[in-house]
């Protein structure tokens, strides 16, 4: 059966690279896409009051501050004959299948919220793992030179995969109701998890458990099997300095977007009259067109110029874009001007997050890639929720002008943080760290 099944794998084909994570983000955003935006619209057009969406929106966003529990144990855990990280990303997609399906068969899911949010909050669980196991994948496989690249069509792609289920699931859960809205979004998902499962990490590898195979050579040295290993080795690399500055990095980038883009809704709807229906048809306009030129050239760019030079640039027209929101206060209540600003913005937001991402992912070591990366993200996601918690007290205190240069400073402060970040020295430190620890674990036996 290994010879009638003889792809190139992630390994041997960059091409494949770019295709597989681009297809794993795909899948990725398709369930954000409805769980973040196209759910809590549609409970709000059915009467169900803020805090009952606001349950709804915990539930779903608890699991992504918790992946940095799952992923030491894809570290120390997995099964090498099928390569490193790829049996988790399949497990990952096997219950985020399996979990929509007993989402979609909540029985009169608005008036038993109880199974409603903890079939949501399971959902967003097999979401996140599917995350964290395709993040350290692509740490494992993708070439530093290549990272970029790939971060734009990974992020461009689950942008791309949120429009399309806003657009399609959502005019289905209108027409023909919530059951099969979500076995077609069960159906989207099984569809592209066709890609993890023919496309191997490395040559010589099993597709499946019962397929022929072996661990390969690469995947063998960087599997590390000993807590005490894994754990000194994520110490030594967040002793580094340059790991504690793209922490930093990632909670200032990541609140200020939070910030900005909880405050961005309440200003369309107080200022320029629009509904949250219209906002949203806005707010996924914007993802696609930013996700389709993401995927193109936002990567690209920031591989051909460097990730730092282009960030740098990115950072400075999104402060020059909302420094003209601010003074364009007699044209705020002008919809053409809000609509063209809000693609601008995500367009640049999204580039800008390609690149920081991008950076993380150079800054992390392939034998703890899941744990490191994961870290990183949730340090984001941590940075997601502080940003979002100033909207209030900042809005309540100041008038708009004064809040959107908050978010401002919030990015000067993000842009001051990047300069100080050496990426060449991190890498070279983080190899010494990994042939240290290798030598370790075989002093070990």
């Amino acid at each position: 059966m290994q010879a009638k099944i003889n792809f190139p794998t992630l390994s041997e084909s960059a091409f494949l690279r770019y295709f597989n994570f681009a297809a794993l983000y795909f899948a990725e955003g398709l369930a954000q896409g409805m769980l973040f935006v196209g759910i809590p619209a549609w409970m709000a057009m059915q009467g169900k009051s803020p805090s009952e969406i606001g349950q709804f929106a915990v539930a779903c966003s608890v699991p992504w501050t918790f992946k940095f529990i799952i992923a030491p144990l894809m570290d120390r855990y997995t099964y090498l004959p099928m390569g490193r990280k790829r049996p988790w990303v399949l497990f990952g997609h096997l219950g985020l299948m399996l979990s929509i399906i007993a989402f979609a068969f909540v029985d009169d899911p608005l008036n038993n919220l109880n199974k409603f949010l903890a079939a949501a909050f399971l959902v967003s669980s097999f979401g996140a793992m599917q995350d964290a196991a395709g993040d350290a994948m692509a740490v494992d496989v993708v070439p530093a030179d290549q990272q970029a690249r790939a971060n734009g069509y990974m992020q461009g792609s689950r942008m791309v995969g949120s429009s399309l289920s806003l657009v399609l699931c959502s005019w289905i859960l209108n027409e023909y109701g919530f059951k099969a809205s979500m076995l077609t979004l069960f159906f989207l998902v099984a569809l592209i998890t066709i890609v993890p499962i023919v496309i191997r990490e490395h040559k010589g590898e099993k597709i499946l458990p019962f397929t022929t195979g072996k661990a390969s050579e690469t995947s063998q040295k960087l599997q590390i099997s000993n807590w005490s290993v894994i754990l000194k080795a994520l110490f030594n690399v967040f002793r580094l300095r340059n790991s504690l500055l793209v922490v930093i990095l990632l909670f200032i980038t990541q609140g200020a977007y939070n910030f900005f883009e909880h405050l961005l809704p309440i200003f369309a709807v107080k200022i320029t009259g629009w509904t949250n229906v219209v906002y949203s048809q806005a707010f996924a306009t914007a993802d696609l067109i930013g996700g389709i030129i993401g995927m193109l050239a936002g990567g690209y760019l920031i591989e051909r110029f460097g990730k730092k030079r282009m960030i740098n640039i990115y950072f400075l027209l999104i402060v020059l874009l909302v420094l003209a929101l601010n003074f364009a206060g007699v044209y705020w209540q002008n919809t053409n001007m809000l609509y063209g600003f809000i693609i601008v913005y995500r367009l640049l937001n999204a580039i800008a997050k390609i690149g920081v991402f991008a950076i993380a992912m150079q800054c992390c070591s392939k034998n703890i890639s899941a744990s490191q990366f994961t870290i990183f993200m949730t340090m984001g996601a941590v940075g997601s929720i502080a940003g979002a918690s100033l909207v209030g007290p900042i809005k309540e205190n100041f008038n708009w002008n004064i809040s959107f240069i908050f978010f401002e400073l919030f990015i000067g402060l993000a842009w001051l943080i990047l300069q100080f970040i050496n990426i060449e020295k991190h890498v070279a430190k983080i190899a010494e760290l990994e042939h240290e620890s290798t030598k370790s674990l075989v002093d070990t036996f």
